[in-house]
């Protein structure tokens, strides 16, 4: 299985004017913006992947997390040629799924998420482009 980096999800109430924020401050570039799944989703090139961010339009799994959390880093993805076969070497590593299934994620890709208590803490997102 081949994997790298993809994108780090990052969580604000204002994704507009946090990319504003990186364009000035990193000199990235906006790559993709969509609505997607009751977010706005914002990603940002960094050259070797890209900072998402997700700005919650109604109550779901950001808005929640903010209300939690705060604003920051959600989750780390990482891109694979082959999803089905990552989720079943996570399966086979005893790493429970959020996902038990691929499902359709922002930018037309396909997604899963493995769940943190079993991967260090980390909410990991594989990502299939």
């Amino acid at each position: 299985m081949n994997t790298q980096f993809d994108h780090a999800g990052i969580a604000t109430d204002d994704a507009v004017g946090l990319a504003e924020l990186y364009t000035d401050l990193l000199d990235l570039e906006i790559a993709h913006e969509e609505t997607f799944d009751g977010m706005r989703v914002v990603f940002l090139d960094c050259g070797n992947g890209y900072f998402e961010l997700l700005e919650p339009l109604e109550d779901g799994t950001i808005a929640q997390y903010l209300d939690s959390h705060g604003a920051g880093i959600h989750h780390l993805a990482v891109a694979t040629g082959d999803i089905d076969g990552a989720l079943e070497r996570a399966r086979a590593s005893d790493v429970r799924l959020i996902d038990e299934e691929p499902r359709p994620g922002a930018w037309g890709h396909t997604v899963a998420f493995l769940h943190p208590a079993d991967t260090g803490g980390v909410l990991l997102e594989f990502v299939e482009h």
